[in-house]
């Protein structure tokens, strides 16, 4: 059985039963049952499923490892963590995610206005609102007005030009002051494609001497009691802890000299994000090399040892996690649309009467090749193969010779490949390339993985179905959009096999996991394809329940939200279609309803099933 590396990226949250994948939690349903319920109800198209109770999981284990390193280790301070609203702002995901951290007192990022007002209006209790990223005065004065709404709300100052910003309206409304955070600009770099994010020449933060600047200012000002937090982040998807150890030096001594420079309120450090997410499937490309256990433990023990070598408070700890909170909680659903395969049949030789000799040595090759001979005959059949496109371009052969000599090759490739397989050849995985088979799958990468487009980011793909047969075609997706970028290649690195099917007489259905953090936000209309139909998921011992379900934006939605008069659209077409010539009286009306019936539709593909 293959089970697509399901326990390196799976976290045992899904699981392999009686041949299809399983949620396991609660009654453990099918995803194949949940998705054939959905579609029951008429639903179409690509289904993004998303499961609470994997949020609930995430957020228990970030508070629960932590509280555990701080009691071995007697650690004086706090711990907190909030959510960055920039990785998932959807309102299904948001409700779930504040009702599962309100025992937490789980809080909330934001990086713009919108965001803020979203925290500020879903925060439960005394949870943190942290604000991050650049501010003018109306957003300053929006977290005043969260202050006086008694909320616990910290302003990260991303320069100088900010904290005065925040003077001004402090000395406007001097009873609502927010608390004051400031980001620091390290030397300490992350690691990977979000390394940038760190760095003495990173977008954000303050350097030394803007820090000595700010704290002055903030003396000045009568602030310095509101100065509460420093924050710092080297990049998401820290795969190496020790670019974290690195960092937490830094700040951790920035943060005792800060103290002793007359910061007399600041007890807070915010690690920022980074927390890694592995999407490996298989061993050999893990990228991960630490645990939650490990990364609680590092990050107490050596908090813990720079405020006692430095004779300061030990700080509380705050992290913006995201990812490793989000990813894991949303499943994509795509059905397979169409085969659009390269493999050729016995059936489609046209061999002549006499043809040229080296296809004849090709037709005696697979005629006679088996498990003994099959990898010399493979290496002599892709000689031949090459030569004889040559003497085409040179012109000594015509079409149906390159046709016969295309079958016979690819022919003995997939014979091949059957009789070697038992012998795990690595070669075979190139060789693969040659046949592969082109999955047309009903989506848009660039709305519902536009990470994997624009910076490669591989997620766990596997289908629903039929994982008690070995899969034996090495295939190509392709998705439904008009870009040749729309696709996810066979990768001899990373190589998806998936079955041959009778689209004819059954559905195959492939899941696109740990999707849940930046791929909804970042998606694109591109072709106009909009944001699937989500559903989401709520388990019990008994039994599984469809909640929440927004379809997919109709094709009038879609044009609306690029601001074409809709209205006036319907009519030019019902205009042409009434002056038409071409369409029948009696038809004129019945026409002019399945347009508007069409309207109404989503974009995506429509299977018969």
């Amino acid at each position: 059985m293959n089970n697509y590396g399901i326990d390196i990226w799976g976290d045992d949250n899904f699981i392999i039963d009686g041949a299809l994948v399983k949620v396991n939690h609660g009654c453990k349903p099918a995803l194949l049952s949940i998705v054939k319920g959905i579609r029951e109800q008429g639903k179409r198209g690509p289904l993004l499923l998303r499961f609470p109770h994997l949020i609930k999981k995430q957020i228990e284990r970030i508070f629960q490892n932590f509280q555990r390193a701080k009691e071995e280790l007697n650690y004086q301070g706090d711990f907190q963590a909030v959510f960055p609203l920039k990785v998932n702002q959807f309102p299904n995901f948001i409700d779930a995610l504040t009702e599962a951290g309100s025992e937490y007192n789980y809080g909330l990022e934001a990086g713009s206005k919108a965001e803020l007002l979203i925290a500020m209006s879903h925060i439960k209790g005394n949870a943190p609102i942290t604000v991050n990223g650049f501010k003018d005065k109306e957003m300053v004065e929006l977290g005043f007005m969260s202050a006086l709404m008694g909320q616990d709300i910290t302003l990260t100052i991303e320069g100088i030009n900010e904290l005065e910003t925040i003077i001004e309206v402090a000395n406007e409304q001097p009873n609502s002051t927010p608390y004051i955070g400031l980001r620091i600009k390290l030397h300490s770099l992350g690691v990977g494609v979000w390394a940038k994010s760190g760095g003495i020449n990173s977008k954000f933060g303050l350097t030394s001497t803007e820090l000595i600047k700010a704290i002055e200012l903030l003396k000045k000002s009568n602030l310095i009691e509101k100065f509460t937090m420093i924050h710092f982040h080297i990049g998401s998807q820290i795969t190496d802890i020790g670019y974290l150890k690195k960092a937490i030096r830094e700040a951790g001594n920035i943060y005792a000299d800060l103290i002793k420079l007359g910061a007399i309120n600041l007890n807070t450090i915010n690690l920022g994000g980074g927390l890694a997410v592995e999407y490996a499937q298989n061993s050999e490309n893990t990228k991960v090399k630490y645990s939650l256990t490990e990364y609680a433990n590092d990050i107490i023990f050596m908090l813990d040892s720079i405020s006692k070598s430095k004779k300061v408070k030990a700080p509380n700890i705050l992290i913006e996690s995201g990812r490793y909170v989000a990813a894991s909680h949303a499943v994509l659903i795509a059905p397979v649309f169409e085969l659009v395969s390269e493999g050729y049949l016995e059936s489609d030789l046209s061999l002549k009467d006499k043809n040229p000799p080296l296809i004849e040595e090709l037709h005696e090759l697979y005629k006679f090749i088996d498990s003994k001979n099959a990898l010399e005959y493979l290496h002599d059949a892709l000689d031949h193969l090459n030569s004889l496109l040559t003497l085409f371009d040179l012109g000594y052969i015509d079409l149906i010779d390159r046709s016969n000599s295309e079958v016979l090759g690819h022919l003995i490739i997939k014979k091949s490949i059957v009789l070697l397989q038992s012998q795990n050849y690595k070669e075979l995985l190139h060789i693969q390339n040659m046949i592969q088979e082109k999955y047309l799958v009903n989506f848009s990468m660039f709305q519902s993985m536009p990470d994997f487009w624009g910076l490669n980011q591989h997620f766990p793909i596997m289908p629903l179905s039929k994982l008690d047969i070995k899969p034996s075609r090495s295939a190509t997706l392709w998705d439904i959009t008009c870009d040749s970028d729309g696709e996810i290649a066979y990768d001899t690195n990373n190589p998806l096999f998936l079955h041959s099917i009778d689209l004819k007489n059954e559905e195959y259905f492939l899941a696109f996991f740990l999707v849940g953090a930046y791929q909804e936000v970042l998606g694109m209309n591109h072709n106009l394809f909009s944001h699937p139909t989500e559903v989401t998921i709520t388990i019990d011992k008994e039994r599984y329940f469809m909640e929440n379900i927004i379809e997919s934006p109709s094709i009038v939605d879609i044009l609306d939200n690029l601001n074409y008069d809709t209205p006036q659209i319907e009519k030019m077409l019902q205009d042409k279609i009434v002056s038409s010539t071409m369409i029948a009286e009696n038809l004129k009306d019945k026409t002019v309803t399945a347009l508007k019936i069409f309207l109404g539709e989503n974009g995506y593909l429509k299977t018969v099933k």
